[in-house]
């Protein structure tokens, strides 16, 4: 959609709070290998060499010390890009969906407080756990979940990925969800969790399907589209969309767009009760018209710093957003835990 309303895309750096978080209110490679065994393991035998291709073997995404490190990385660099209101000091350690939101969060602080942030308060994040599934090829990746000292008590999750041993740990999903939301994960006899594939069966919708399924269930709410549980990002979003589309004077038109290739693709992992807890992204876009003879209300200096073009009849405005949701097994409804939303571009008319 950004291709027909000439939207630019926003791509880059980074941070994690200051967006607009929304959270629910119901209740997650490597093995450790020998030093030899970096990328790929080698036994000698009789013959000669057999070689072991760490790209076909299943293996744990990481130890549990590199995921604590990459964890702390994550939040030394984001702490400093909000500081400065500089999406390059912390470009290193995000990627997709994250990367978009706080990129264009840090670029309109940066083009309204060029000093910085005077309300920087440091990230700190305590009590984490790691989620580390067990799979074979790239990316690889991880959940860590941790209690901050930002965001009202929720457990902030975060999941990292990477697409070789020598690349760094990117936090490519970002969602605050209550602690009693969270489920238990199946894990085997080491600890080590499943990770569910995007064509997986059996569940209420096919991880990778749920991005799509979501964006249908916004527009169409239960005719055509997958089941939902009720909550705030569902039937709630949707009524507040339906009270805030026709005001006098001015009229609001949504869209909603499934994100789904590269570092846009879900990640899920499968819980104790064979469903599995999914992270996903989607796009929406917000057009607000303006009668004739009115002008759109004036938006806020964060939304004016991403904004192109002169605002007389219409803003249109693109946010990413992503998600995590329990998706059970076949016969259950979907059910959104936490979503985290922030504006990534806007264009005025």
């Amino acid at each position: 959609m950004s291709r027909y309303l000439g939207l630019r895309r926003l791509r880059g750096a980074r941070g994690a709070h200051g967006f607009r978080t929304f959270r629910g209110f119901g209740g997650s490679g490597r093995r450790v290998l020998v030093a030899a065994a970096s990328v790929t393991a080698l036994s000698l035998t009789a013959g000669g060499c057999v070689v072991v291709h760490g790209e076909r073997e299943v293996l744990p995404a990481t130890t549990r010390a590199e995921a604590a490190t990459a964890l702390q990385e994550f939040t030394a660099a984001y702490n400093k890009a909000d500081a400065a209101y500089d999406a390059s000091l912390d470009a290193e350690y995000t990627t997709g969906a994250l990367a978009d939101i706080d990129s264009a969060r840090l670029t309109a602080g940066k083009a309204n407080s060029p000093d910085g942030n005077a309300r920087h308060t440091p990230l700190k994040l305590t009590d984490a756990r790691f989620t580390i599934p067990e799979k074979a090829g790239w990316p690889r990746w991880f959940l860590a979940d941790a209690a901050g000292n930002k965001g009202g008590g929720s457990r902030w999750l975060l999941v990292f990925t990477r697409d070789g041993l020598d690349e760094t740990w990117e936090a490519a999903y970002l969602t605050l969800v209550a602690p009693d939301a969270l489920p238990k994960f199946a894990v085997d006899e080491d600890g080590w969790a499943e990770a569910v594939p995007a064509d997986a069966t059996g569940l209420a919708v096919p991880p990778g399907e749920l991005s799509a399924a979501y964006a249908t269930y916004l527009k169409e709410g239960g005719d055509g589209a997958a089941a939902f549980a009720e909550g705030p990002h569902t039937s709630a979003w949707r009524a507040l969309r339906t009270k805030k589309s026709t005001r006098p004077g001015l009229a609001t038109q949504y869209i909603d767009e499934p994100m789904t290739n590269g570092d846009y693709a879900p990640l899920a992992l499968r819980t104790e009760d064979g469903g599995a807890l999914v992270f996903f992204t989607t796009r929406h876009f917000e057009k607000q018209t303006a009668a004739a003879g009115t002008s759109v209300p004036a938006p806020n200096k964060d939304v004016l710093a991403l904004t192109t073009g002169e605002i007389r009849q219409t803003l249109t405005m693109e946010f990413v957003s992503n998600e995590v949701a329990l998706n059970p097994r076949d016969g259950g409804e979907v059910e959104i835990l936490g979503r985290i939303q922030g504006l990534t571009a806007a264009k005025g008319e």
